[in-house]
């Protein structure tokens, strides 16, 4: 796969869902991908791209912004409360947030700053107990709560249970969504991301099939 192969899927799955192209973002998730890999998919032209650990995002993309302008990136693995002050500075969307502590942490770093990134509440749809996430009976309160902080959300994630088929859970976050008055879904990856535009994805986050597999080694 390639990111024009990509590109060019995204477009075909927005016209079959009846959707303008440019309201699906394709996060290109470079997690643990070579400098290398990263730096072609740059040098094609993306702008847009995820990663899971605050120090691996730290040590690789302000030089890379240096080099090729501005690039926005968005966290989305996990995200420690200890680390959310260098999570604000340096990534535009956060769609982790994913419990009461770090909703707070946030709210007290965004009054402080003025400023806040882009913030998605990652919903746990499969009720998966190793999994993060709110739980969906959970979270009409936990937007509330966020809310009362004066917290700026922008949307809701997740991340299906592996063995089942995504598309219900896609469908239930939509709604969950749609209830509270959110525009932003991110859901959809690098095997599932046609069935998430079809259901309304405003984020994609495709990783593997873009820049190849990973190399944890």
């Amino acid at each position: 796969m390639s990111l024009q192969s990509i590109t060019e899927r995204i477009a075909r799955a927005c016209a079959l869902a009846g959707r303008d192209v440019a309201s699906v973002q394709l996060i290109a998730v470079s997690k643990v991908q070579p400098d290398a890999r990263v730096r072609e998919v740059l040098a094609a032209g993306h702008r847009v791209f995820g990663e899971n650990y605050v120090q691996e995002a730290v040590a690789k993309w302000p030089a890379f912004r240096v080099e090729f302008g501005a690039v926005a990136v968005h966290m989305i693995g996990p995200l420690q409360t200890n680390k959310a002050k260098v999570a604000v500075e340096l990534f535009d969307a956060i769609h982790t947030v994913d419990r009461p502590s770090l909703a707070e942490k946030l709210a007290k770093l965004a009054q402080t700053r003025g400023t806040c990134p882009q913030l998605f509440v990652q919903v746990n749809t499969g009720a998966e107990p190793q999994k993060a996430g709110v739980l969906p009976a959970d979270l009409d309160g936990f937007i509330a709560s966020a809310r009362a902080l004066d917290l700026p959300l922008s949307g809701l994630m997740c991340i299906p249970p592996e063995a089942e088929d995504s598309t219900p859970h896609f469908a239930r976050l939509a709604g969950m969504a749609a209830r509270n008055g959110l525009a932003g879904l991110s859901m959809g990856m690098s095997g599932d991301f046609e069935a998430a535009i079809a259901a309304g994805a405003t984020h994609v986050r495709v990783g593997s099939a873009i820049f190849g597999a990973r190399n944890y080694g």
